[in-house]
């Protein structure tokens, strides 16, 4: 059993005013994690969104010192991006779709994720979303680690970042057995 992961394409990450945007990479991904999307939900795949949320003005949490305040509850930059916004109001109720917040990097840290894959039987993950080299990589070491197979779909991640873009895609392939797409 398979199930993919959205990770983080939110108005803050990915659109052209968002708070810690990647700007056009990440705009340059809607079409094919819609398409992508679409294709999953019809085999009726296990499909998560997994959103970055944060509090306004948390001074205890530890982005707070590397970031621009970003994903603030109940704000349009939380909001899904584009047409991948669209296609999540289309199956947000059926029961192969999960919305999870996330206050880590990583989709697993402090979540019941490996929880909901594994009481699916599910085996094999399929990651697409922002930033590359922080949100996707964090999650993909954490899968690893838990013992799933992950599979990075590279027309479906970006960063803000192009270098630290291209070494987490190594990074997959090379210490982690990632396929990469």
């Amino acid at each position: 059993m398979e199930a993919l992961l959205i990770i983080d394409y939110t108005n803050d990450f990915v659109a052209t005013n968002g708070a810690l945007t990647c700007g056009e990479p990440g705009q340059q991904l809607e079409t094919y994690i819609t398409d992508l999307t679409v294709k999953m939900a019809a085999q009726k795949d296990f499909i998560v969104f997994a959103c970055d949320l944060h509090e306004q003005e948390d001074p205890y949490h530890p982005e707070s010192k590397l970031f621009p305040p970003h994903n603030i509850r109940d704000t349009d930059g939380r909001k899904l991006y584009g047409t991948v916004a669209t296609a999540y109001e289309h199956i947000k109720e059926e029961p192969y779709v999960y919305w999870m917040d996330k206050t880590r990097y990583s989709s697993f840290a402090g979540t019941n994720l490996a929880l909901k894959l594994r009481e699916r039987n599910i085996t094999s993950i399929h990651l697409v979303g922002v930033c590359t080299d922080i949100c996707i990589l964090h999650t993909a070491i954490d899968a690893y680690n838990e013992g799933f197979t992950v599979t990075i779909h590279e027309k479906g991640v970006a960063s803000f970042n192009a270098a630290g873009h291209e070494w987490a895609l190594n990074h997959f392939k090379n210490s982690l057995g990632a396929k990469v797409l």
